[in-house]
């Protein structure tokens, strides 16, 4: 029985909403993956915004880039994603959210749901027409299925003639990693 690959699932609903020339946003950069994907994305026109607030995120994620040619289209930064506002003062056409804690780092640094309720509302704030969102939440530690929880009431709120928000999770399995897309009219 074959396998869903959710994070090729997420690619699949990126790739209908990224322009060439485009501004995206890495909102948890982790080791820098989908930084350089949505840095390939958006082509040497477009720019990404990459948040993290671990240092060795930042360094993983430069070293990455720079070794992809793909740097100069790329600010990383050093904060929460809960700051977002702070950083990005231009309509995104979209922004990637991988929740938890860093691949291969400290378990115990998660994403917590306070700054990401902040931060996906930052998201939603700076999408344009035509523009996706997509969170992934991964529920096998307590603070993911609490994240998961307050983004399912969070979103489930937002006004239906502006967003459509679908969430893909596999029901039979309640510690895999899902996910919400939120795509804006």
């Amino acid at each position: 029985m074959p396998n869903i690959d959710l994070l090729a699932m997420h690619k699949l609903f990126l790739e209908n909403h990224i322009k060439k020339g485009g501004v995206v946003a890495d909102f948890t950069m982790g080791n820098g993956h989908d930084t350089a994907w949505l840095a390939n994305a958006v082509g040497e026109e477009g720019h990404v915004y990459a948040f993290d607030i671990q240092e060795q995120a930042v360094e993983n994620t430069r070293a990455r880039l720079t070794e992809a040619g793909l740097i100069d289209r790329c600010t990383l930064i050093c904060d929460s994603h809960a700051n977002a506002l702070s950083y990005i003062h231009e309509p995104i056409c979209a922004g990637v959210f991988n929740l938890g804690y860093l691949p291969g780092g400290d378990h115990t640094k998660t994403t917590l749901h306070e700054s990401t309720k902040i931060a996906v509302e930052a998201a939603i704030s700076l999408v344009d027409r035509d523009g996706i969102i997509l969170v992934a939440v991964y529920p096998g530690h307590a603070e993911g299925t609490v994240e998961g929880e307050m983004l399912d009431e969070m979103l489930a709120g937002l006004d239906h003639y502006r967003f459509s928000v679908s969430r893909l999770r596999i029901i039979n399995s309640p510690t895999c990693p899902f996910f919400f897309a939120i795509e804006r009219h």
